[in-house]
């Protein structure tokens, strides 16, 4: 499958590979110099990432940690930059660990070019996950 160039499909497509647990293709949609954002991280949370090697070793133990079912309530928004999309969505699943639910409500910020994603804020709220191994998860990178 030729992977998508055009920002919402490019993202409908991460999302797929999320589904299914291939984090390497995840972050082969990045472009090498990416900046992977955490604007409403707190204290002790990375906030920025730079570059797609950052964003591999972040997401490296994303399968061990979150267990995604599906992205119900997705919204695409196009904005006046045609590389650029604003994103509406639920992730939800379980927590491997603890086996809790998860559902977790994100707006995100993309801008992709040349069929690579360059720029992502992640405006989730982290502090409205429970504190186990998924929250030790989303510490890592500082």
């Amino acid at each position: 499958m030729t992977t998508p160039t055009q920002p919402a499909d490019l993202y409908r497509h991460s999302l797929r590979l999320l589904l299914d647990k291939d984090i390497p293709a995840w972050v082969d949609l990045w472009d090498d110099d990416g900046v992977f954002e955490f604007p409403f991280a707190p204290e002790g949370w990375p906030r920025r990432l730079e570059g797609k090697a950052a964003v591999s070793d972040y997401m490296r133990g994303y399968p061990d940690h979150i267990e995604l079912h599906d992205f119900p309530d997705l919204k695409i928004h196009q904005t006046g930059d045609p590389g650029t999309i604003v994103v509406e969505m639920r992730g939800v699943g379980r927590l491997v660990r603890s086996q809790d639910p998860f559902d977790m409500t994100y707006i995100a910020v993309v801008s992709v070019a040349n069929g690579r994603i360059t720029h992502y804020r992640d405006y989730w709220n982290p502090l409205a996950l429970p504190q186990d191994g998924a929250a030790d998860f989303t510490r890592r990178g500082r």
